[in-house]
């Protein structure tokens, strides 16, 4: 039995299978607010589980088929398969299974103003700027965000307007699945290579994306980008670009200047002429590209300049995004989600403009085949911090049928001559660390899995 996209009140009780993660608990919470009933299971007790039971949403930690028969629909995220006993639970008693990605395609058909931000890198932190933006502007929207949001509280927010912010994530080309009437793409890299297979795949991919949209939307892409700019021949809706070194970019960046913390500060031109003068409380080139994607988004839909500049002035960032989380001896502790060499490279330059003696970097490679298909780049962006420990690689949905570990990226990296270090235990790393680093230097920890924990051991220890 299938999903009827029509009409979502028919299906009373919903339960989610992986609801511990980060899309998943907000569909999960804008449910509870509609006043369905919702429950949901997750192999993983986390944060993120805890604060769904604390809401009235009772969450099993492991499978709970007693919920799963009650229920009416049943979503799941990609990492379900369909052995899952859950899964086969729904089968057996007819009740209807849809995809994360397609329901949230459903949750963007209910909205006249649905915008969705794609892009290999800086969607969170993008669609966390447009938000903020629309917050203060005091539009009203509902919002749909990768990370936690202090403007929210959260990963969500339902609104009362005709507003949806949200991620538009190009894994298995979910965001093909959505009815957006506002596109942001930000950059097209060869990530997710396990499912495309091949760049000229990826670029097919985000072209399709484009396409879906009405001749009323709009288009908004990175000018600096030669594949994101080739997009407008993919669209009829209106098109808008933005960029530092392209000058036919609609909004560029220029005069930028950057202050001890590695926070920007720019003027904006449009169309050619002095648009406004912008500063940020985020670090790094890529984050200025990411703010005039936002000026772009926040211009056209009328938001005063100066609730723009306020808004993207205040925001500090996602989590894990170059997230503070303190400081030991006068060594601050960054903690960032980046997993791919792009990312990686990105954080890289952004730290080299903080006022630091050493950087000293903990990563954590994201599952196999992506360590696997981006191993000298790994190693070559990895090289530009000054001491490098790695982890053992986190398998997410993966089994290592590559042979693939985290001794072969120490062994690249050594061949460059940088200083690295193979450590697999958490508690090894934050003695390594504490013995090693100095006062002035600066900590990251970087990968999209566990190696977030090892920043508060640090502090505790």
């Amino acid at each position: 039995m299938g999903f009827e996209m029509n009409d979502l009140s028919n299906y009373q009780h919903i339960h989610l299978i992986g609801i511990g993660g980060i899309s998943m608990s907000a569909i999960a919470e804008t449910l509870h607010n509609w006043k369905h009933v919702v429950t949901g299971s997750d192999l993983n007790q986390s944060e993120i589980t805890d604060k769904l039971n604390a809401h009235g949403i009772q969450t099993t930690i492991g499978h709970n088929l007693e919920n799963c028969k009650k229920a009416d629909l049943i979503i799941y995220s990609a990492a379900i398969k369909n052995d899952d006993p859950e899964m086969i639970c729904a089968k057996e008693n007819s009740i209807p299974t849809v995809t994360r990605g397609e329901f949230v395609g459903y949750l963007t058909k209910l909205y006249q103003e649905s915008i969705c931000i794609s892009g290999t890198h800086g969607k969170t932190t993008t669609t966390s700027m447009i938000a903020t933006c629309f917050l203060n502007a005091k539009k009203d929207p509902s919002v749909e965000v990768g990370a936690i949001l202090d403007k929210i509280n959260g990963n969500y927010q339902v609104g009362n307007s005709q507003y949806f912010i949200v991620e538009a994530c190009e894994y298995q080309a979910n965001f093909l699945k959505l009815f957006p009437k506002t596109e942001v793409i930000l950059n097209i890299d060869n990530d997710h290579l396990d499912f495309y297979k091949t760049f000229d795949n990826i670029i097919k991919a985000f072209q399709d994306f484009a396409a879906i949209l009405t001749q009323d939307g709009l288009l908004v892409t990175n000018a600096d980008d030669v594949n994101c700019l080739a997009l407008k021949n993919s669209t009829k809706a209106t098109f808008i670009s933005y960029g530092i070194e392209n000058p036919e970019a609609t909004f560029i960046a220029k005069n930028i200047t950057f202050d001890d913390n590695g926070f920007a500060s720019f003027d904006v031109e449009k169309s050619k002429e002095f648009f406004h003068h912008f500063s940020l409380s985020v670090a790094g080139n890529h984050n200025i590209l990411n703010a005039l994607a936002c000026i772009c988004v926040c211009d056209f839909y009328g938001i005063e300049k100066e609730v723009i500049f306020d808004s993207l002035k205040s925001f500090t960032g996602a989590s894990r995004r170059l997230e503070y989380k303190g400081s030991f001896h006068e060594i601050p502790i960054f903690d960032d989600y980046g997993h791919h060499p792009t990312e990686i490279l990105a954080t890289a330059k952004a730290i080299k403009n903080k006022k630091c003696h050493e950087s000293w970097v903990v990563f954590q490679p994201h599952t196999y085949s992506r360590t696997a298909t981006h191993l000298e780049a790994f190693a070559q962006a990895l090289s530009e911090f000054d001491h490098i420990i790695l982890v053992d690689i986190y398998a997410a949905r993966e089994k290592n049928m590559l042979g693939i570990s985290s001794k072969d990226l120490e062994e690249k990296i050594k061949l460059l001559g940088k200083d690295v270090v193979y450590i697999p235990d958490f508690h090894n790393v934050v003695k390594h660390l504490k013995t090693n680093a100095k006062p002035h230097d600066l900590i990251l920890t970087l990968g999209a899995g566990t190696v977030t924990e090892i920043g508060p051991m640090l502090l505790e220890a």
